[in-house]
């Protein structure tokens, strides 16, 4: 065995105060896997084990939407009984203990997925709070129409919820993530069967115990950790779950609409993105290398819109990248415990060794390597970290540029015209985001009407709003999160005919 370092030591500490080995919550109850069997989750920045968790199976699943079907569907049951204000309560309810709780979570969150305590602490956890707090509000809001279009006839619509929800969530932003589909759906009225990352499931494990103290009745929420491939999937294809609201990859997204097809269940997907991020000539430069910083080195580059593209007007490009270059080299991987850490662990060895084949990718292809691109280790520990990695004189047509890294690397493209910008920005199956930099609001707009993408900012980047719609064109999926749109995907329409 080789020597416990101190970020290990650090670590451990924590661990044995915080992380404990992990049940299924089916039916409102803690419930071992079937069949046993558990599965190990590692802290990315050590590479050591934190603890074993439940590995459901597909009888485990069966179990999961038996009991939802039993909450939803029981009319005497207390989910369908309770008023639209009584689930507004809960959610409410659900955010006050998450934000009492905010520093032990997001320590686990950080120790399970290796993002620096500053993120999970300042920046997704209290999002958290704020989309239960946004959907709390929208739960005595559902409601139709009357539409008086006939003289002999009264007609209205109503807003009823789908029924059983397979909540499908990614491993980069474990809960906030998972907030996006599980508030709306509660707040319409609802039930969820939470499939966490099997990377990353001990948040949804700590949330789950406060969902419960907050009083959300049993099998309204469900939690299965384990194989995506096994119980994601077949959560997908049960003819017992309604609606599937997954994050992921393309490919996966791929699988879960052709097996959501045979019980033509209602499926959103928020997938992969490749998003440009453009700096025209007349930007402000200073501010636009902050914005492109942070567009790929946010969350180590493990984020769907992350701004793995930058697109330099060429007459600005040497300068430009000689800026981003050097304050790039300034940001360097570190604890994730530690306040001051900006760039922590990614998020699994297989992970990490991904990213460095992308790495190896560019190199082959001609790109050049002008910052990073190693793996490093953290006081000799043997975490998975990978230095910020900038590419330079990229074409659009070569891997780094086309394919989804999902890690800290970055592809620069240089451009002659804004023409070209939007056209090289397009050339690409992804649409999630975009961004445009520049001083003249009239070239921006221009830009951002010509970019296909589902969110495009302009002189910023990463940000985010509970009430403004996320999703993507293109292979990014389809389907909306957040805002009054998401209430949308929660909720079917009813049309109510009285002849008179």
């Amino acid at each position: 065995m080789t020597a416990i370092t101190a970020i290990e030591e650090v670590m451990i500490a924590a661990t044995k105060s915080k992380i404990q080995p992990a049940k299924l919550l089916i039916g409102g109850q803690w419930t071992d896997a079937s069949d046993g069997k558990t599965f190990d989750t590692v802290n990315p920045a050590t590479g050591q084990v934190l603890t074993q968790l439940a590995s459901a199976n597909v009888a485990d699943v069966d179990r999961a939407v038996a009991a939802a079907r039993k909450a939803f569907d029981d009319p005497a049951g207390a989910w369908q009984k309770m008023s639209a204000s009584d689930r507004a309560k809960i959610l409410w309810r659900i955010a006050d203990l998450i934000e009492q709780h905010i520093d032990e979570i997001a320590e686990i969150e950080t120790l399970d997925n290796g993002k620096p305590i500053f993120e999970s602490r300042y920046v997704d956890l209290p999002t958290v709070c704020e989309v239960f707090r946004y959907y709390a509000g929208w739960a005595t809001k559902i409601h139709g129409e009357t539409i008086n279009s006939r003289p002999n006839a009264f007609t209205y619509t109503l807003r009823e919820p789908l029924g059983v929800v397979a909540a499908i969530v990614p491993w980069n932003f474990p809960l906030l993530l998972a907030s996006w589909k599980i508030a709306p759906a509660l707040a319409t009225g609802n039930v969820v069967i939470w499939k966490p990352a099997s990377q990353t499931s001990l948040s949804a494990i700590r949330v789950g115990e406060l969902m419960q103290e907050a009083g959300v009745p049993p099998g309204v929420v469900s939690i299965l950790t384990g194989s995506g491939s096994v119980i994601g999937m077949a959560l997908v294809k049960h003819p017992g779950v309604d609606k599937v609201a997954f994050t992921g990859s393309t490919s996966v997204g791929k699988d879960v609409m052709r097996n959501a097809a045979d019980t033509v269940k209602r499926v959103t997907l928020e997938l992969g993105g490749k998003s440009p991020n453009i700096v025209l000539a007349d930007a402000n430069l200073d501010e636009a290398v902050k914005g492109a910083s942070t567009g790929i080195f946010y969350g180590k580059g493990e984020v769907c819109a992350a701004g793995s593209r930058l697109l330099v007007d060429r007459k600005i490009h040497d300068e430009f990248v000689g800026k981003l270059v050097e304050r790039t080299k300034k940001l360097k991987p570190g604890d994730p415990l530690d306040p001051k850490t900006r760039l922590g662990a990614i998020v699994s060895e297989q992970q990490m060794n991904s990213v460095l084949g992308y790495i190896d990718a560019g190199k082959k292809e001609g790109a050049k390597l002008v910052a990073g691109g190693n793996r490093v280790s953290i006081d000799g520990g043997a975490g998975y970290f990978v230095e910020p990695t900038i590419f330079d004189a990229v074409d659009n047509n070569m891997k780094i540029a086309q394919e989804e890294i999902f890690g800290p690397v970055l592809a620069t493209i240089p451009f002659d015209d804004i023409e070209q910008a939007v056209a090289i920005a397009n050339q690409n199956i992804y649409g999630l985001a975009a961004a445009v930099w520049s001083n003249d609001v009239k070239k921006a707009h221009a830009v951002a009407r010509g970019l296909k993408a589902g969110t495009v900012w302009i002189n910023a980047y990463n940000l985010y709003d509970v009430a403004l719609p996320f999703g993507g064109y293109k292979q990014s999926g389809f389907g909306r999160e957040l805002g009054a749109e998401a209430i949308n995907h929660y909720t079917e329409t009813k049309s109510v005919w009285l002849q008179l």
